[in-house]
Formats: C-alpha cells, sequence, structure tokens
C-alpha cells in the first residue's frame, strides 16, 4: 500500500503548501493593481490558451533532438520556464476564481484515468 498524498491545503512545519502561498500570492498581486474586475473565467481561460500558445511557440520548429534538450540552452531555457510561469499563473488565477483546489482535482483525474486506462499488461486480465 503506499502512502496517501500530501493535503496541498495542509499547512506544515513551514506553512502553507506551495499551490497555496502561490494562489495567495497571485490574488495579492492581482487585488494590489485592481486587476481582479478582469479576472473573470472566460478571460483567464483565453489568457491561458495565449500562454500555452506561446509555451508552444517555442518548441514550434524544434527537431524531437532539439526539444529533449531546450534546457540546455539558458537563453531558450529562460524563455520556457517564463511561459510555464505564465501558464501555471494563470491556471491557479482561474482555479481561485472558481473555488477548484487543483491538485484535488488533479488527484481525482488520476484516480478516473486509472481505471479507464489499466497499467500495460492488464487489460482484459482478471
Amino acid at each position: 500500500m503506499s502512502a496517501p498524498a500530501p493535503d496541498p491545503g495542509a499547512t506544515g512545519p513551514a506553512g502553507p503548501s506551495d499551490l497555496t502561498r502561490l494562489r495567495e500570492r497571485l490574488t495579492e498581486f492581482s487585488e494590489a493593481r485592481g486587476w481582479q474586475r478582469y479576472h473573470l473565467p472566460k478571460n483567464l481561460v483565453a489568457a491561458l490558451a495565449v500562454e500555452a500558445a506561446e509555451l508552444q511557440e517555442i518548441f514550434q520548429w524544434m527537431t524531437p533532438r532539439e526539444a529533449a534538450e531546450v534546457m540546455a540552452d539558458p537563453e531558450t531555457a529562460h524563455r520556457v520556464r517564463d511561459e510555464v510561469a505564465d501558464v501555471l499563473a494563470y491556471l491557479l488565477r482561474l482555479c481561485t476564481v472558481l473555488d477548484i483546489d487543483p491538485a484535488a482535482a488533479l488527484d481525482a483525474k488520476i484516480e478516473r484515468n486509472e481505471t479507464r486506462f489499466p497499467r500495460a499488461g492488464t487489460a482484459g486480465e482478471e
């Protein structure tokens, strides 16, 4: 039996989880600039799609080998990290606005996928 997954909203000796801390920090950042009025679900989803496309653009014309080694080039690695951060920021803002626990949602999705997609070599076995 495996150990249970950590509670994403739990606090430990160091305080709130990273996701909780980041969501709070993004909310404070947004509120300090008066942006929350723009952070409607449809706007956040659109921004998320744009940022995901910007991440995709970095890889667009790379060979599979170049893509696998993308982090070896410091300038490109910096761009990848920035775009990943933008995607995550908009996803976390969306989760906050819609009151979704992203870690719990992912955990539930993995559980459903484990049922839908059995381990290799176990399909049809009883």
